[in-house]
């Protein structure tokens, strides 16, 4: 089993990881996780743990994890829109045939202001892009 592992492990947190270098090559043929360095995906900042040196190798292989982690987490959010927009139209049919006086009462401005703020931003956006595609 220790061959199929992998050399590093990245313990991910909401803006980043800790990143762990595995070793099974010890004495007492345990795992063990040794901690190298803490990465924020955001600004993209490797910051080696304690008195640590990162070696090329141990970069070149957090580089390519930030990498994939961000196009994952692009992913994702292109996908929880589209959720979104299928949510939305469950709502509208929900409150076409299923829903209450009750529970309209409760849902309706909540909604309203929550569509109307989205349309606002989309609509800037969007004439955003026309102007700017007009200057190019």
């Amino acid at each position: 089993m220790p061959a199929d592992l992998p050399d590093y492990y990245f313990r991910t947190r909401e803006n980043g990881a800790l990143v762990f270098r595995i070793d099974t090559e010890n004495r007492q043929r345990r795992l063990d996780m040794d901690q190298i360095a803490v990465v924020n995906i955001r600004n993209g900042e490797i910051k080696p743990h304690g008195d640590r040196v990162l070696s090329p190798e141990d970069i070149e292989v957090i580089e390519g994890w930030i990498t994939d982690r961000r196009a994952v987490l692009e992913e994702r959010d292109i996908d929880d829109i589209l959720r979104a927009v299928d949510h939305l139209n469950l709502t509208a049919g929900w409150v076409q045939t299923r829903a209450t006086d009750e529970q309209l009462e409760l849902v309706t401005d909540a909604l309203l202001l929550a569509m109307h703020d989205l349309r606002t931003v989309l609509v800037r956006k969007k004439a955003d892009r026309l102007l700017q595609g007009d200057k190019g």
